[in-house]
């Protein structure tokens, strides 16, 4: 599988990978080689099904979610260029330190881009903000039957009165930024909602949505 990786992938892509992500020489090769493991059909692209083929994906309640990620609209394979953009917004925001560049575009794992990632897995209709509805779909896909439908509501009716500043019963991503910023200087006071473990914390006073996407290691997951 290695030596398949090697040989199919040039050095030149390697090098804009590289740029494009700021995933190291190795990862990139590592990652390539798990691509093509995955790669049943061996076309050089990737299917929903190949992805429900990783265990950690397929018991995740939000995993349908994050696969969709990989997909833009109306597609149904992506190649492992677009794969590695998806999981560069993985990466730590701490990497950024190590390899700064003022003339560089934003990276995929800037705190900016790490919260649109998180914002679309909510807004599952793609129409830029997110609705109760969408927000109860979501609750409920991360805690089950733990809690009840009247308790749900409840904080999605909070989440969005707290976030909404322009009263049109929705989160738009300005404000989902806003929320998560806020939030994280107060995290006592508030429920916290967090992919990451996929865990309700509820709390006394607001209701923080905070989405924790860029603590997830999935490109560990997949090496």
């Amino acid at each position: 599988m290695g030596s398949r990786a090697s040989t199919l992938l040039r050095e030149e892509e390697i090098e804009e990978i590289k740029k494009e992500t700021g995933f190291s020489h190795s990862q990139i090769t590592r990652l390539y080689s798990r691509f093509t493991s995955l790669d049943k059909g061996e076309n050089g692209t990737l299917s929903r099904e190949d992805f429900q083929r990783i265990p950690e994906l397929a018991i995740n309640p939000l995993g349908d979610r994050i696969i969709n990620a990989f997909f833009p609209e109306g597609e149904d394979q992506v190649n492992f260029r677009g794969f590695m953009r998806t999981l560069a917004h993985f990466r730590p925001i701490e990497d950024n330190e190590k390899n700064k560049n003022a003339a560089a575009t934003e990276p995929l794992n800037s705190r900016t881009n790490k919260l649109l990632f998180a914002f679309r897995l909510y807004d599952l209709d793609r129409d830029d903000k997110i609705s109760r509805d969408e927000l109860l779909q979501v609750l409920r896909m991360m805690v089950g039957v733990n809690i009840s439908d009247e308790q749900l509501g409840s904080i999605a009716d909070r989440t969005i009165q707290e976030a909404d500043t322009n009263g049109d019963n929705s989160i738009s991503f300005n404000e989902f930024i806003k929320a998560s910023l806020n939030s994280s200087t107060d995290t006592s006071a508030l429920s916290k909602i967090q992919i990451t473990g996929c865990r309700l914390h509820p709390c006394g006073g607001k209701t923080l949505l905070k989405i924790q996407a860029q603590r997830e290691k999935l490109h560990e997951i997949l090496q």
